[in-house]
């Protein structure tokens, strides 16, 4: 899992029109070609954002540690990667991929630990084709 991490981010609309800034992994052909990744996991963070719907500074600087952390984490131990980040309307949402969810919590639950207890909701779903990767990535083709 050496290869370097080449991400896109291009904005997109909210259902009630504010902006969105969706960041996605290019490289994620190591992990999709792998059947057993095939668990979509969605830790979603609700903030109160400024008249854009964008957090604020400390918001901001707080999740990008976090963000950091949870990273470090799957790439010390890869049983997740990191697939998506959509920031807008009053929420972050992280979008990972895993094998297992009971170990995708453990290794969560061992990042976040330094962390004081987070706003954070987390929704599993079983996405074997990755069709919510490649919705998501429709936000990059719109951009070319």
């Amino acid at each position: 899992m050496s290869k370097a991490q080449e991400w896109w981010t291009a904005p997109t609309q909210s259902e009630s029109g504010r902006l969105i800034m969706v960041t996605g992994l290019k490289t994620v052909d190591e992990f999709r070609d792998n059947p057993r990744f095939n668990i979509r996991v969605e830790i979603t963070w609700r903030y109160d954002g400024d008249e854009t719907g964008m957090p604020d500074v400390d918001t901001s600087t707080l999740m990008e540690r976090v963000q950091d952390a949870l990273v470090a984490a799957f790439h010390k131990d890869p049983v997740a990667v990191l697939t998506g980040i959509f920031t807008g309307d009053d929420e972050r949402n992280w979008i990972f991929y895993t094998l297992s969810t009971h170990i995708f919590g453990k290794k969560l639950n061992q990042a976040l630990a330094e962390f004081p207890q987070l706003p954070i909701s987390i929704y599993c779903e079983n996405d074997p084709g990755w069709d919510a990767y490649d919705e998501m990535s429709e936000a990059e083709i719109k951009l070319d």
